[in-house]
C-alpha cells in the first residue's frame, strides 16, 4: 500500500508539530525519558514530511509560486539543520544542566524556523500551479 503524496504531507507534519508540542512539554517538566523519546519520534515524522513534501513539489510548477519557493526552500533547509543545535546542546545538557536555557533558545530556535517553513511551504503551494497529470 502506497500513500498518497498530499495525504502522506499533511499525516506527517500534523504528526510532526503534535510530537513537537509534547517535545516542548516533557522538556520544560523535565521528563528526560519521555522528552528523548519524542525527540526522536518527532525527528522521524519530519524526516517523512520532508520526503513527502519533495514527492508534492514534483505536482506542482512550483517557479510559477514566484519568490515565495526560494524563501522557503531556504527557510526549509536552516530549520532543518537549525535542529542539530538543539540536539548538541541537550547532549551537554545530560552532562551538565548548566546549559538547560541555551539549549532551550536554541529549540526556540529550530521551532520558529519549522513554523515558517510550514507557513512558507503552505504558501507555496498555494500560490503554485499544479502540472497536469498524465491520463
Amino acid at each position: 500500500m502506497t500513500i498518497d503524496a498530499k495525504l502522506g504531507l499533511a499525516l506527517f507534519l500534523f504528526l510532526t508539530v503534535a510530537t513537537l508540542v509534547l517535545v516542548v512539554i516533557t522538556g520544560l517538566k523535565a521528563r528526560l525519558r519521555s522528552h528523548i523519546t519524542l525527540v526522536v519520534t518527532a525527528l522521524v515524522f519530519l524526516g517523512c514530511a520532508i520526503y513527502f513534501a519533495v514527492q508534492v513539489g514534483h505536482l506542482y510548477d512550483l517557479k510559477s509560486a514566484g519568490v515565495i519557493t526560494p524563501i522557503h526552500l531556504t527557510v526549509a533547509k536552516l530549520a532543518t539543520a537549525a535542529y542539530l543545535l538543539p540536539l548538541i546542546s541537550g547532549l551537554m545538557t545530560l552532562r551538565d544542566r548548566k546549559h538547560k536555557p541555551l539549549h532551550f533558545k536554541l529549540a526556540v530556535v529550530a521551532l520558529i524556523l519549522t513554523a515558517i517553513a510550514a507557513v512558507t511551504g503552505t504558501l507555496m503551494l498555494w500560490m503554485a500551479r499544479p502540472l497536469s497529470l498524465p491520463l
